[in-house]
């Protein structure tokens, strides 16, 4: 099962992660989010435990609970919806106009 994590502390890190989960069964993966540009934590984090009891578990306990001063929030994780692209095509943009010339 997926967990999502929010509201994660600044200073919390992978292996911190995996510490908090581990208490309640096997966790296969813990990752905190990184800003791509800065590299610093985005203060949100995914959490994988294959025992789904287990996992409801965790969510339970851990949800609401308080972590280097911060009430986290613990919810399984939702897929992804597709999102329509930011940007895209704006007008002509400079490129070649038939009904220019």
């Amino acid at each position: 099962m997926n967990i999502y994590v929010s509201n994660l502390s600044f200073n919390i890190q992978d292996e911190d992660l995996q510490q908090f989960f581990s208490e309640y069964g096997e966790v296969t993966s813990a990752k905190v989010i990184n800003d791509k540009f800065t590299g610093k934590s985005r203060g949100f984090g995914f959490v994988e435990m294959p025992d789904k009891a287990a996992a409801q578990k965790a969510i339970a306990e851990l949800d609401g609970g308080t972590v280097d001063g911060r009430t986290i929030k613990v919810v399984e994780a939702k897929p992804r919806e597709d999102r329509p692209q930011k940007g895209g095509f704006r007008g002509n943009g400079g490129g070649f106009n038939k009904n220019r010339w």
